[in-house]
């Protein structure tokens, strides 16, 4: 059974820092694309970065890059996201998600065959 659990999610204020992590198991992940995505209340869930098997390519939602930094540890199955410079506006439920084996690169979550329970972040201002 595949599960995908995160942590590291909390209450903190503007301009604190977290690290989340994603743990994976039942399975090796180390050839498939993984996630980062987001929902805040009343909105649909966002994009906020990618990491390519290898860990070689990154990518990163707009509203996000040069704050936070995705990276991945394949001996652990564990990826991660390092949050820098928190706003209010950050403040949602993050998730991980990974894709099947083999297929590349998505925005779109729909696209993501597995999925972490999501960690909440608020941050105060």
């Amino acid at each position: 059974q595949v599960q995908l659990v995160e942590s590291g999610g909390g209450l903190v204020q503007a301009g604190d820092s977290l690290r989340l992590s994603c743990a994976a198991s039942g399975r090796t992940f180390s050839s498939n694309f993984l996630g980062w995505f987001r929902q805040a209340p009343g909105e649909e869930r966002k994009f906020v970065a990618a990491i390519s098997g290898s860990g070689g390519s990154t990518y990163y939602g707009d509203f996000v890059k040069g704050r936070f930094t995705i990276s991945r540890d394949n001996a652990k199955n564990t990826v991660y996201l390092q949050m820098n410079s928190l706003k209010p506006e950050d403040t949602a439920v993050y998730y991980c998600a990974a894709r099947r084996s083999g297929y590349s690169l998505s925005y779109a979550p729909q696209n993501y065959a597995y999925w972490g329970q999501g960690t909440q972040v608020t941050v105060s201002s």
